[in-house]
């Protein structure tokens, strides 16, 4: 076995919040919407946290940590980042950073060196307020694969033998490179981000029957492909993967929450459940920014699922397989 916990040994909770809207992605979230969304979370049995140094350059570490502060230690599970120094930039301070709605005083610094993964961790534990972290994942190493999977990976070992993390990974927007690091590296748990959903299945082919067979636990997340699953009735104006819609995935899409609609159900719902339904996915991340989000999140992961719908979704892919074959023909 390649990582040190199976992902039934980590225990990680089925469902999990994401906290890059505690850092403002794209617009404003106020403190009390967060209080709101950390207390509904907690509420419903949430369990497991995850952040980064990215999102709002350090705003949703500080303010994870405060609202789980008075919460019980050993009966939540929290995790962050490293691969981003956050580095003084106090002449951009009357800008905006380019996504998160917070004021420019930082800039990002790749560094997957074993200092920089030491100096990262170090800052996160403080905005954070704790004295060890349970996971840690290596954040978007794309173009940092060499050092990534031998020095910084080395380093997070060194900390996990330490006590200082619990579990240590890699998190990115790819399957491919994931695999190489559960092949490569003794990690315990990746976080695979819209590559495991109802529209892009592409882990299929590498990570997942990979880190199945090695013991990796694997966490999904992006499970919206950046809104284009997220409701019931297809907006063309969604966002997939972050940028507008090819018609393409706009006409999958529909076709989808057609399916779900008919066997009593939303596309929102199937899009949570699906990644679920892998051996190897321990966990869904599921983001949201106030009370309502979380509660209507928490919600979708709770509707039960007809396996009827899922063969129809997978009768359709089918379909829409041969019909490209026969169109390249």
């Amino acid at each position: 076995m390649n990582g040190r916990l199976s992902p039934e040994r980590l225990a990680l909770p089925r469902i999990g919040l994401g906290g890059s809207a505690f850092g403002n992605l794209y617009r404003v979230t106020s403190d009390e919407d967060c209080a709101a969304a950390i207390d509904a979370a907690w509420d419903a049995g949430v369990r497991y946290f995850d952040t980064a140094p990215h999102y709002g350059l350090g705003l949703s570490e500080r303010r994870l940590g405060a609202l789980l502060a008075d919460r019980p230690r050993s009966e939540w599970i929290l995790s962050t980042k490293v691969g981003r120094l956050l580095e003084p930039s106090p002449e951009h301070a009357d800008r905006l950073d380019d996504d998160f709605a917070v004021p420019a005083t930082h800039r990002r610094v790749w560094d997957f060196s074993r200092d920089g993964i030491l100096r990262s961790l170090e800052a996160s534990l403080e905005r954070l307020g704790l004295d060890r972290i349970d996971v840690v994942y290596l954040h978007d190493p794309d173009d940092h694969g060499e050092q990534a999977s031998t020095e910084a990976v080395d380093t997070l070992i060194e900390l996990r033998d330490e006590g200082v993390i619990r579990a240590i990974g890699a998190g990115m927007n790819q399957s491919a490179m994931l695999a190489e690091f559960v092949r490569r590296c003794d990690i315990d748990v990746v976080m695979l981000a819209g590559r495991y959903t109802l529209l892009d299945r592409s882990a299929e082919a590498d990570l997942l029957p990979l880190a199945q067979e090695r013991g990796v636990a694997v966490v999904a997340a992006g499970v919206y492909n950046s809104g284009l699953l997220s409701r019931a009735h297809v907006d063309p104006a969604s966002r997939f993967d972050y940028r507008t819609t090819p018609e393409h995935l706009v006409r999958r899409a529909t076709r989808l929450a057609e399916i779900c609609r008919s066997h009593g159900v939303t596309l929102p719902d199937a899009a949570v459940h699906f990644p679920l339904r892998h051996p190897a996915v321990a966990s869904v991340v599921i983001g949201a920014r106030d009370r309502r989000q979380v509660e209507q999140g928490i919600e979708r992961a709770s509707v039960p699922i007809p396996e009827s719908l899922w063969d129809e979704i997978d009768a359709s892919l089918s379909e829409e397989n041969l019909a490209s074959e026969d169109e390249f023909i």
